[in-house]
């Protein structure tokens, strides 16, 4: 009787599915034989403990030409992946793991002690731990620059409260300096006509008497900056 197999779609880096179809080309079998040979030799814990190469990232994506459907004939940008026919019950990071191991013992980055398979060498270990160690620098370096990414977000938004909310000068606008001060540039700075009226824009939207916030002395001292900027220009 046939052994029945259930067909999986493993997501996976292009560079991994190539890796993975060269290996199964120069062995003359398939993708899934690969994993098999592995599964049947490998105990399925040190399997399990093994390095998964994970999803695709975000900008490793493949187009393929849509069959049928209403969409039919059209692109469509997807994950790469490999399809497999494999006995059923193995999870997709499962069989990803055992082709990954695959293709280290085919590198020699590990080898395998065939009088005793459940003793992979020391060099497996230290694979291991370098994959672990590069997935943990990773991860680190991706929440550094999610906190860059939210503290530059927070000084844009400082930026922008202390620009909108300035307080009217009490004598009036009477330097280059104080409308500066009241478009929201530095007294010191230098801005262009074009970012002068830009800024004039965006203020005068929020602070003109008509709108939802608006406030009449600070539209008044909007206008006399802008007035005494045009004219200094």
């Amino acid at each position: 009787m046939a052994t029945l197999k259930d067909s999986y779609t493993l997501s996976c880096s292009s560079a991994f599915r190539e890796a993975v179809l060269a290996l199964a080309e120069r062995r003359h079998v398939n993708a899934g034989d690969v994993a098999r040979s592995v599964m049947l030799v490998v105990p399925e814990p040190v399997i399990e403990a093994f390095a998964d190469p994970g999803e695709p990232p975000e900008d490793d994506r493949e187009t393929v030409v849509l069959k049928s459907g209403r969409a039919e004939g059209r692109p469509w940008k997807r994950k790469p992946r490999l399809q497999v026919r494999l006995p059923p019950g193995l999870t997709v990071p499962f069989i990803r793991k055992a082709l990954n191991l695959a293709l280290a013992l085919d590198g020699g980055t590990m080898s395998l002690d065939v009088d005793h398979p459940d003793a992979l060498d020391a060099r497996q270990a230290e694979v291991a731990a370098a994959e672990a160690e590069r997935a943990r620098d990773e991860e680190r370096r991706q929440k550094q620059k999610e906190l860059m990414a939210l503290r530059e977000e927070i000084d844009r938004l400082r930026t922008v409260i202390s620009v909108l909310s300035f307080d009217p000068l009490p004598n009036g606008v009477t330097t280059r300096a104080e409308a500066l001060h009241i478009l929201g540039f530095s007294p010191y700075s230098d801005p262009s006509a074009r970012e002068i009226r830009a800024r004039f824009r965006m203020l005068a939207t929020v602070h003109h008497p008509d709108s939802s916030y608006g406030n009449h002395n600070r539209m008044s001292q909007l206008n006399a900056a802008m007035d005494m900027l045009r004219k200094a220009g």
